[in-house]
């Protein structure tokens, strides 16, 4: 199940603006990636130093920087110095529970967004949170781990004849937000290929297998559900507004993306609205299975009411009783408790009992 809170105890008692990392706290070294280009060029490099990466950036072209790893806290103290980027936002940038959200600024915007991906190994959702900070020439992307799903999106780059290269960096942040964007249907997808397995199950054999998975795929549908509705939010705001780094072309292909956000969450709602009828349909199942094994228990203790009648009758302790000394009374016994059995089987039978 995804982990719902980070702990913020370093936080406590700290000043506004205070860079303190609170996430998952790792000592790998900070990567930073730099991919500059314009129409003509394209430039790909790695760096383990700030300063180099950033003498590196070529005023003529769109400068994409990536950094890889939050714990180096004066590594984002250093862009911010260099981009003059505000202290509470370089504090929202290390706190990775922000809910997504946008922030303007008169030189950049900034945009929180959570990159979810499947856990092959531990079978669950997982998310990571990835702050852009948008400027004329330059994006910033800060993400906790190493990997996310921009690949396709650097391979674009790397085209000497891709249109992103004719663009500006509104164009690159749509095309960062439409990657995770896109990321979410390949979730949506697998849970909903998980839904139809488990469908096909339930009907033919339920189990508490079967729930535990149900619950398991409403939780994530929920923790799916908050992660894309604040997001909805922040692509409405980016379509609705005029920013003067957002240009007009732009804001329909965000206002694209932004419809494909509330079709998410309109697959989620049907979602949840399925497993809730599996789950009842599971719930009526087991109350079936319940009564089955309550109408075989009451048959045969109907059947046995009259046998114990009988055998009551004859076990008592009475001297004089005529059928016990009779010569065929056991046999007699015998045939009548048949003949009950029988007639009452015959009777549940007509009453479609079984």
């Amino acid at each position: 199940m995804p982990k719902r809170i980070k702990s913020r105890k370093s936080k406590i008692g700290a000043a506004p603006g205070s860079l303190i990392h609170v996430g998952d706290h790792v000592d790998n070294d900070v990567k930073i990636e730099l991919i500059s280009y314009n129409e003509e060029k394209f430039n790909k490099a790695i760096y383990e130093d700030i300063e180099k990466c950033l003498s590196s950036c070529n005023s003529d072209s769109i400068n994409w920087i990536n950094i890889d790893g939050l714990n180096q806290v004066d590594v984002i103290s250093h862009i911010g110095k260099r981009f003059n980027v505000h202290p509470l936002i370089l504090e929202d940038i290390l706190n990775t529970t922000q809910r997504p959200k946008i922030d303007i600024d008169n030189n950049y915007i900034y945009i929180v967004l959570k990159m979810l991906y499947y856990h092959e190994d531990v079978k669950e959702i997982k998310w990571e949170q990835i702050s852009l900070v948008i400027f004329k020439n330059y994006v910033l992307s800060f993400q906790e781990f190493e990997g996310d799903v921009f690949d396709d999106l650097r391979k674009r780059l790397e085209y000497n004849k891709s249109n992103i290269r004719t663009k500006g960096t509104d164009y690159l942040a749509y095309s960062l937000i439409d990657a995770i964007v896109d990321s979410y249907f390949n979730i949506v997808e697998d849970i909903g290929n998980s839904i139809d397995r488990i469908e096909d199950i339930l009907m033919m054999n339920p189990s508490k297998e079967i729930l535990n998975n149900i619950y398991k795929l409403k939780r994530e549908l929920i923790f799916l559900r908050n992660s894309i509705w604040p997001f909805r939010e922040v692509l409405g705001k980016l379509v609705k507004s005029e920013y003067e780094l957002i240009e007009e072309k732009t804001v329909m292909y965000l206002r694209d993306v932004h419809d494909h956000s509330i079709e998410i969450v309109d697959i989620i709602e049907t979602y949840r609205d399925i497993l809730s009828g599996m789950l009842d349909t599971y719930l009526s199942s087991i109350g079936n299975k319940t009564n089955e094994v309550m109408k075989v228990l009451t048959i045969f203790s109907t059947i046995f009411i009259p046998l114990s009648f009988l055998t009551g009758i004859y076990g008592m302790n009475f001297e004089y009783m005529p059928e016990l000394k009779f010569k065929y009374g056991y046999l007699i016994f015998w045939v009548i408790t048949i003949l009950c059995i029988v007639a009452m089987i015959d009777y549940f039978r007509k009453k479609k009992w079984f």
